[in-house]
């Protein structure tokens, strides 16, 4: 199994929502021109994803699952919700991104107008969603694991796109050639970040390490009884 911090840190490197699987494009590419609206979107998109994910694990776990809602009564013990899942999980999100676009409104209205209709499209963001199915696909056991992903998920997006923002910012002052102006140039960005983020997925988290100690006992114990049979 899994231990919660590799949870944790895969979701923000090698199995990072921009770079490893292109989710949320469409945001990730229009609200990036500048660092200050890309922290706050970024900012949306963690709290979002860090709430929704573990909301929607305990609909899973608790309503919507084959026998999840025997603990209300022995008669639903055999009802199955799961045909709702996606509606479940998708009025969760809506129900968050409203609450997000409200606080914003009312505490930082420049952020709110800068963002214009991106902060509500959240409820669209495929991350959002994408996550609430990643925790579904994996089934972690426990709400802490299912946190800790959203968690990562939520800051592994917002580094991708602050850091978007911050080279879009150096590259108006940049000699790109016309025809690459703009997204062009953008998406050549993008690829290259995500060729190098595919670099974190050659580390070996816990359990791939406690594997290979395990096969490299195994590899020498067998040795070792070849050397003494000789």
């Amino acid at each position: 199994m899994e231990s919660t911090l590799d949870i944790f840190v895969k979701a923000i490197f090698s199995e990072n929502m921009i770079f490893a699987y292109f989710l949320g494009m469409c945001s990730y590419l229009a609200v990036s021109k500048t660092v200050k609206t890309a922290v706050g979107l970024g900012a949306a998109v963690i709290f979002v994803l860090t709430v929704t994910v573990p909301v929607n694990y305990l609909l899973e776990n608790y309503v919507l699952n084959e026998g999840a809602l025997a603990w209300i009564s022995e008669d639903y013990a055999t009802l199955d919700l799961g045909f709702l899942s996606f509606i479940m999980f998708i009025a969760v999100v809506a129900s968050m991104v409203q609450l997000v676009e409200m606080l914003v409104e009312k505490f930082a209205p420049a952020l709110y107008g800068a963002l214009g209709i991106f902060l509500p499209l959240i409820a669209v963001n495929c991350s959002i969603l994408g996550g609430a199915l990643f925790m579904q696909e994996r089934q972690y056991s426990t709400i802490i694991d299912a946190t800790a992903f959203s968690l990562g998920s939520g800051i592994g997006w917002f580094v991708a796109i602050v850091a978007i923002a911050a080279i879009r910012e150096k590259l108006r002052y940049s000699n790109v050639p016309g025809p690459l102006r703009g997204l062009g140039i953008t998406f050549i960005v993008t690829g290259l970040m995500g060729i190098a983020f595919m670099s974190f997925m050659g580390i070996k988290y816990g359990e791939e390490v406690a594997e290979d100690d395990a096969k490299t006992e195994v590899t020498t114990a067998k040795t070792d009884k070849e050397l003494e049979n000789r």
